[in-house]
């Protein structure tokens, strides 16, 4: 314990989870200082980053991508960099 008060080492999560057990306190406690238990945070059901986002033009791009990434999956390697190769270039005029 001393070697952890002085900086010297950093306790891993097992070893915190025993310190708090031999203490008889929950985990949280280590890391918080009010009286109370902090306040959960109300986590409800979240919207995806996709879900966020989506709209209809981004729709159509995922749809677009979909298909590149399945016609994509059927050549080989060397076709493939040769395709990229070429949406560099197109994309760059």
């Amino acid at each position: 314990i001393s070697r952890v008060e002085n900086g010297h080492t950093v306790p891993s999560l097992e070893t915190l989870e025993r310190l708090a057990s031999a203490l008889e306190i929950p985990l949280y406690q280590l890391f918080y200082e009010g009286d109370e238990p902090p306040v959960l945070p109300n986590l409800s059901k979240r919207q995806s980053t996709e879900e966020l986002v989506m709209d209809e033009e981004s729709e159509k791009e995922m749809r677009f991508f979909e298909k590149v990434r399945r016609l994509t999956s059927r050549i080989d390697e060397k076709d493939r960099q040769l395709l990229l190769f070429m949406a560099q270039k197109l994309a760059s005029r």
